[in-house]
């Protein structure tokens, strides 16, 4: 995964850990040492998903859209990196010599699709079930 992806699932973490707090982009940055300014980033795209609400204002924040139980991780990456390809003959780059010959192709997509659908079973309350120790590790 790209630190894209890594970081919004930290994102939906301590959201699910802190849960029904809200808290801004520049405190989750905060409490992962992390860049304000791409993590803002990452919380708009995760907004534009549909997996975070952004509330503007002294009493705003991000907070979940909906239940981590009703959250894939598989859903998530997917959302994030679907149009991002495996390997360059899946974007828009058709140069490659091979191509009209190539037997790569079939097994790649297939590799992309296990790797999403082995992600897909697990729910953001899986991945944040410990969340007296997760809170521990999340303090400001």
């Amino acid at each position: 995964l790209d630190k894209f992806t890594d970081f919004a699932l930290r994102i939906l973490v301590v959201l699910a850990v802190r849960s029904p707090e809200r808290l801004s982009a520049s405190a989750i940055a905060k409490i992962y040492d992390l860049s304000d300014n791409h993590l803002s980033k990452v919380a708009s795209e995760l907004v534009k998903c549909g997996f975070v609400i952004s509330e503007r204002g002294r009493a705003g924040g991000l907070t979940l859209a909906m239940p981590p139980e009703n959250i894939s991780v598989g859903a998530v990456v997917r959302a994030l990196k679907s149009d991002t390809p495996v390997v360059e003959c899946f974007g828009s780059n058709k140069s490659c010599r091979i191509l009209p010959a190539c037997g790569l192709r079939t097994p790649m997509q297939e590799a992309q699709e296990a790797f999403f659908a082995a992600l897909d079973p697990y729910s953001l309350h899986d991945i944040s079930k410990a969340k007296t120790s997760l809170a521990a590790l999340l303090a400001p």
